[in-house]
């Protein structure tokens, strides 16, 4: 429901300098501590949630979430929680930064091969977190002023969002003054880093019971990638993680002395299709996901669905029609394909087509956050109001950050007769796109309407809500 932004992780790390207080800047001289590590983490996590392009469909995050839990409870203890994003991106990028954050780029699933893959790069990356290879290097920096790095990087920040030119803009920006250089260059991890970070990575996969030769796989990959792709879609991770081949070679060296039983593990690679299906189909450009289809060959019931998903996109809707009902006939229960078949008629306006699907699919998986929205929608087309907004509030609580969320949240509560709900949530809506004229006109309406402590207490909520965004923007 966001546009795409392009963002390097070199980028994105550097922030991690800008986003520090006075106090933790001053840290970076002297003893770079656990709780400055969590405190940078939260701010740097804070901006890129305000300024980011999200994936909420929960099918994606709660796959890359269970991955990620499922590495993590194979970590030795940590003092934080690790915490995991998936931003909509096309880079095969994935990082993590101190404080437990842990970002995965949707071009790294749309690029990868198998789940063991895609585990391989997070646990890499939950190694560097624990080895805090990150927090060391800005613990040991010794510049002549962080201050100078921030104003660098200051004057770019609004254009992260915009993506294409905005983003060589950043990245002129970084290279501008040899102290912006210095640091980017310096928060690039060394081979040693690397080193520790396959080593340990190796073995959080093997207890984690992925096959660790997944490791070397998508390092090839990669490898691969650098040649047969253009300069600028050359995988970012490249950039910030060097010496692929001497470590390519060390892992298969180490590998091949583990047990056979360790080795020869095959992975389940069901749920991983089914996540690799929706951000091709739903977030891929849309000419070149239908070119793939179109050059696939034989197409599995999943890659139907797929299919008309892309062919709705591109206004080909008797196609996407007839492709829906035919990944519908082999999928009659998945639901997955009632859910997409359902928001397709939705949006064709043909409700009545759309209801049983979407209902079916809400039963199979009532805690599907998209089912639940367009749920909320189809009831409130029919004026149900007191379901429709029970529905959308559990998307709320859900996604409280998706302006196109909130924004339907306070359509049904004003329908509904909620004046001063109504309004508070398109203040919401105005406030994450980023239009504040329009976040204001409503928040002053809402707090007319105030008149009890709950709802003064909610305008309140919004007040420190729309402070901390400031906070972040400047």
């Amino acid at each position: 429901m966001r546009n795409a932004a392009h963002i390097s992780c070199s980028l994105l790390l550097a922030l991690l300098l800008v986003l520090l207080p006075a106090v933790q800047a001053r840290a970076a001289w002297g003893d770079f501590t656990i709780s400055d590590e969590i405190e940078a983490g939260r701010k740097f996590d804070a901006y890129v949630r305000s300024n980011m392009p999200l994936v909420e469909d929960t099918e994606v995050t709660t796959y890359v979430n269970g991955l990620v839990k499922r590495l993590v409870d194979h970590v030795p203890p940590q003092p934080f929680r690790f915490t995991t994003t998936v931003i909509q991106n096309g880079s095969m990028n994935a990082f993590a930064v101190p404080g437990g954050y842990v970002y995965v780029f949707t071009g790294l699933i749309l690029n990868l091969q198998t789940e063991d893959q895609v585990a391989a790069v997070l646990a890499h990356e939950l190694a560097h977190v624990t080895e805090h290879h990150v927090a060391k290097r800005m613990a040991d920096m010794r510049l002549a002023s962080i201050g100078a790095i921030a104003g660098t990087l200051a004057g770019a920040f609004l254009g992260i969002a915009g993506g294409g030119a905005n983003m060589q803009n950043l990245g002129g920006a970084l290279m501008m003054g040899s102290q912006a250089g210095a640091a980017s260059a310096f928060l690039k991890y060394t081979n040693e880093n690397e080193r520790e970070a396959d080593h340990q990575g190796l073995n959080f996969m093997s207890a984690s019971g992925y096959n660790p030769l997944a490791m070397a796989e998508t390092f090839d990959i990669m490898q691969k990638a650098r040649w047969y792709v253009s300069n600028d879609k050359i995988p970012s991770y490249l950039s910030t993680h060097p010496a692929l081949p001497d470590r390519v070679a060390y892992i298969k060296d180490r590998v091949a002395r583990m047990p056979q039983e360790v080795t020869r593990r095959k992975a389940d690679n069901t749920a991983f299709l089914r996540v690799q299906t929706l951000v091709r189909a739903r977030l891929q450009a849309a000419d070149v996901a239908l070119a793939w289809y179109n050059n696939k060959g034989d197409l599995t019931p999943l890659d139907q669905l797929g299919l008309a998903v892309v062919q709705a996109r591109v206004n080909r809707i008797g196609e996407a029609e007839r492709t829906f009902q035919k990944a519908l006939a082999a999928m009659p229960n998945d639901p997955l394909a009632l859910r997409e078949t359902g928001i397709f008629y939705f949006r064709q306006g043909d409700f009545q087509e759309a209801q049983p699907l979407l209902q079916k699919a809400l039963v199979l998986r009532p805690s599907d956050a998209l089912t639940l929205f367009y749920n909320a929608r189809l009831l409130g087309e029919y004026k149900q109001y007191p379901a429709a907004i029970a529905s959308m509030r559990q998307v709320v609580k859900d996604l409280p950050d998706d302006p196109e969320v909130r924004y339907h949240m306070g359509r049904l509560l004003g329908e509904s007769g909620d004046q001063f709900g109504g309004h508070l949530n398109l203040a919401y809506s105005f406030e994450l796109q980023g239009n504040r004229k329009q976040a204001e006109f409503h928040l002053e309406k809402a707090r007319s309407m105030a008149t009890n402590p709950d709802q003064k207490k909610q305008v309140e909520e919004f007040d420190a809500f729309r402070k901390e965004r400031e906070e972040l923007r400047m």
